[in-house]
């Protein structure tokens, strides 16, 4: 038996709440914040699925991009979702394949931090 029953939030660190709630509402879509408490430090939208929100913090001094920890997100079509973000202006790796898996790509916010997205292999 788990422990666990699913993630409720993850929290990426970012320099500029501002930004990061212009970058992830509306560039990534992700729409209105479900909590908008700059005061505290934190924003938190949707992901559009029932669990598994995303958070922005404010990031300590000193910080840097994150890198290696990485948020993927989940899409219909990896390649349209790419050339869609970099419509946007959004930095975007080519989509890699792995034949009978998975479709990804990662891109970046404006702090730098890597996210992912994904999609089933054709």
């Amino acid at each position: 038996m788990s422990l666990f029953t699913g993630i409720n939030v993850v929290s990426i660190s970012v320099t500029d709440l501002d930004l990061a709630r212009e970058f992830y509402g509306t560039v990534l879509g992700l729409g209105a914040p479900l909590y908008d408490l700059p005061d505290a430090g934190w924003i938190e939208f949707s992901s559009g699925a029932p669990s598994g929100n995303i958070a922005v913090t404010t990031a300590p001094e000193g910080w840097e991009p994150s890198t290696s920890t990485t948020v993927v997100f989940n899409t219909a079509d990896c390649y349209a979702a790419c050339a869609e973000l970099r419509a946007r202006g959004v930095r975007c790796d080519d989509p890699v394949v792995f034949p009978g898996y998975v479709v990804y790509c990662n891109f970046y916010d404006p702090f730098g931090n890597r996210l992912q997205m994904c999609s089933p292999a054709p």
